[in-house]
């Protein structure tokens, strides 16, 4: 298989910065998804790496080997659209076994490979259909099928499941992750969709703006964000984030903020007042009406089926909180809610990093290779 090594990549056009030096190193045989919003440059890495895009500095290297320069053609690696791109005048066997065709393969290689890889995404009824003729997900499949045909390092998928309803979509995403565990190949995947990530993932890499934000597993990302940005991103609902001020109170640390009076899980002799962006998942969140830490008026609840979604005005904050139906309370209501220390997150009110308490400091920033110096 392959290991891919992205070393400080980056992409321009004009003045705008489309990636900015990026570097990143996928295992052999990892399921790397790269996860953002629009426009944060995931889809134009991913093109670099497999030689469609031409990187402005840096280097990629597959394998130890450095393909910056090499052609798409050249390079051990298959990619999967967003649109399937399969030959409309062509049957499915055909168009997965075009790649072995363009490289001149053998008749009785070509078929050999074909009815393997139809054997193994369960295509081989549809080997004489053409694709104006199969579903979403049998398209999708045939994409699939056609990078696998030659046997690639890697593998690279942008949003292929993008065009797909919702039910189909989770069943796809189960097939291919039971495809990556089968084949024990690279996949480096790119998605806007969290769910994608956090459910087919063994790592992720978040990026805005062209930068990433944060490297790790799906629990690092979603447990212990790195900055703001990442909590904000990751959850439906996303991490409540609001201001407040971290206050030394009788041997411990408070988090203070109009309708917020809630204890840290950090014990201190003393400490001055820091302003801070303080972060709950709204999952850590539950009602107690003779609760204080934090206390407001419930504004709607949604009905999700199993759970419901409390908005709660706080302050001059809207917090969201989650919980099994029935909840108990209603629009009008005013609540008190519980949150245990231990996931009351702390951020740079200015730069968005994580805060951990450190001795003689009031808050500082988590060391971290992509850490900035906070004032």
């Amino acid at each position: 298989m392959a290991r891919l090594q992205i070393d400080a990549i980056a992409k321009t056009y004009g003045a705008d910065h489309a990636v900015r030096e990026v570097s990143l190193d996928i295992a052999d045989g990892e399921f790397m998804v790269l996860l953002g919003p629009s426009g944060c440059g995931k889809s134009t890495l991913l093109r670099m790496i497999a030689g469609l895009e031409e990187p402005t500095s840096g280097r990629i290297l597959l394998d130890g080997t450095d393909i910056t320069d090499t052609a798409p053609q050249q390079r051990d690696l298959a990619m999967v659209f967003q649109s399937y791109a399969l030959y409309p005048h062509l049957t499915v066997a055909k168009n997965i076994g075009f790649p072995l065709r363009a490289r001149r393969q053998p008749r009785a290689r070509i078929a050999e490979r074909v009815t393997e890889v139809a054997k193994t995404l369960e295509l081989s009824a549809l080997l004489d259909r053409r694709p104006a003729a199969l579903s979403g997900g049998q398209r999708q499949r045939v994409a699939l099928a056609r990078a696998m045909v030659r046997d690639p390092g890697a593998f690279l998928m942008d949003e292929p499941l993008s065009n797909l309803d919702a039910k189909l979509r989770s069943a796809t995403r189960a097939e291919l992750i039971a495809l990556h565990r089968r084949l024990g190949a690279t996949f480096l995947y790119v998605t806007h969709d969290q769910v994608e990530a956090m459910t087919m993932a063994t790592r992720i890499a978040l990026l805005d703006a062209g930068r990433i934000e944060q490297v790790g597993t799906p629990e690092e990302l979603y447990d212990r964000p790195r900055t703001a940005f990442v909590a904000g991103f990751l959850g439906s609902p996303p991490m409540n984030l609001f201001p407040a001020v971290v206050s030394w109170r009788d041997g411990g640390l408070r988090v203070l903020s109009d309708g917020i009076d809630a204890a840290l899980d950090i014990t201190a002799d003393s400490g001055d007042d820091s302003a801070v962006l303080a972060g709950i998942r709204p999952e850590q969140l539950r009602i107690d009406r003779a609760a204080s830490a934090v206390r407001g008026r419930v504004t709607m609840v949604e009905n999700l089926g199993s759970e419901e979604l409390v908005h709660v005005t706080v302050g001059a904050d809207s917090l969201c909180a989650r919980m099994p139906r029935p909840c108990g309370v209603r629009a009008g209501d005013d609540v008190g809610f519980r949150v245990d220390p231990a996931h009351i997150h702390l951020f740079h009110p200015d730069s968005g990093l994580r805060l951990t308490w450190q001795e003689p400091q009031s808050v500082s920033p988590e060391p971290s290779a992509a850490a900035v110096p906070v004032p």
